[in-house]
């Protein structure tokens, strides 16, 4: 029986795609889905994953409720839900393979929710998985695997965490995760859990340039070119935190040669989104860090113009940095107007990096308060009585 959360989210859908003049088949052919799935999503007797949701709202130019996902019975994830894989106690690599596959569709969910939103259901399915590695038998090459699921996982938590502004419980998990992926002797998770230490060191530059090499230097050369790119590119962002505009330049120029690299071995799962756009995003936010807005403000216009605004934790934050650009550049009505657009993206999103954000940009233009759109800004970003 279908639960009453699944079909209103799949009447919704359904909703949508009438009101678009798109019909069930049409929608199927438009959107790569079987024509059974759909149906049996808006019926409500499927739950929408974030792809079909995604995918709705690509098609029919509306905007659904993601958080509505976090209610639906498919992501209650809990201990006993691993079980259905476990055969006598034992489990094999088949089981770890529809586990990270389970973990690669859930984490879709960050692109669209804040780490308020997804932090208990990642650290659900990383709690499930440490469960299994508790009290599963396995082979050595399967408990390899686990550990590099159970990495994985803590990445993923300890990201929703740092979202959310719990620094303290994200460091715990980053920690936890360079633990596992070191026991697993997976370099490409132990140089991430390393580049997100380092990220995360706000207010100890240098310790944070420290980090972030380290976990490029365990990268080893055959690493996937995008786990390569992107310890590189947050190693650059290190750099312009601790003012070495040398140095950034220098790990972005091999950030983008990692990336433009053949690689024999395919991205993982969680590296898949580092493309030349992120590095190009990247490049914009560090230039404006280093107070070049010359060099900042043509990369990010360029890109935040086609960049989706259905991610809107990501864009707000973006824009933040092209606004810092504006205000160096002296086009203070424009970084004003820009901090207003990323105000509206990020309202809806359970993160408290952006408001963070926009809120410290924001009061750097105090100053020009008799300017109408930062009189405006800063009203609408003050808290309210």
């Amino acid at each position: 029986m279908p639960s009453d959360q699944s079909s209103v989210s799949g009447g919704v859908l359904k909703a949508a795609r009438e009101a678009a003049g798109i019909g069930l088949s049409a929608m199927a052919a438009r959107t790569h889905f079987s024509l059974s799935h759909l149906s049996n999503v808006e019926a409500g007797r499927r739950a929408p994953t974030a792809a079909v949701i995604a995918a709705y709202e690509r098609e029919t130019g509306t905007t659904v409720d993601r958080r509505s996902f976090l209610a639906l019975p498919s992501l209650v994830v809990v201990p006993e839900s691993v079980a259905p894989h476990m055969e006598a106690g034992r489990i094999g690599p088949s089981t770890i393979t529809r586990l990270a596959e389970r973990t690669a569709g859930l984490r879709q969910m960050d692109n669209y929710l804040g780490g308020a939103d997804t932090y208990r259901v990642f650290l659900a399915e990383l709690e499930s998985s440490r469960h299994l590695a508790k009290t599963a038998a396995y082979s050595e090459a399967t408990g390899k695997a686990l550990r590099s699921l159970i990495a994985e996982q803590a990445q993923q938590a300890g990201w929703s965490a740092f979202d959310a502004g719990w620094g303290d419980e994200a460091r715990r998990l980053y920690q936890m995760s360079l633990t596992e992926a070191e026991e697993a002797r997976d370099e490409s998770l132990t140089g991430n859990a390393l580049a997100f230490l380092a990220y995360q060191k706000h207010g100890t530059e240098r310790d944070a340039v420290e980090t972030a090499a380290a976990s490029v230097e365990h990268a080893a050369p055959h690493v996937p070119a995008a786990v390569r790119a992107l310890l590189l590119e947050r190693l650059a962002w290190a750099h312009a935190v601790a003012d070495e505009p040398w140095e950034t330049e220098r790990a972005l120029e091999a950030a983008h040669e990692a990336l433009a690299r053949d690689s024999a071995v395919p991205a993982p799962d969680w590296a898949a989104w580092v493309d030349a756009t992120e590095l190009q995003i990247m490049t914009g936010r560090c230039w404006a860090q280093l107070g070049q807005p010359q060099r900042a403000i043509p990369v990010l216009e360029r890109i935040l113009s086609g960049f989706p605004d259905a991610y809107g934790r990501d864009k707000a934050l973006y824009l933040t940095w092209l606004a810092e650009a504006y205000r160096d550049a002296g086009e203070v009505d424009q970084a004003a107007s820009t901090l207003k657009v990323a105000h509206t993206l990020s309202a809806p999103v359970a993160s408290v990096r952006p408001r963070q954000r926009i809120a410290e940009v924001a009061s750097t233009l105090a100053a020009h308060r008799s300017v109408p759109a930062v009189a405006e800004l800063l009203t609408l970003v003050s808290p309210q009585p």
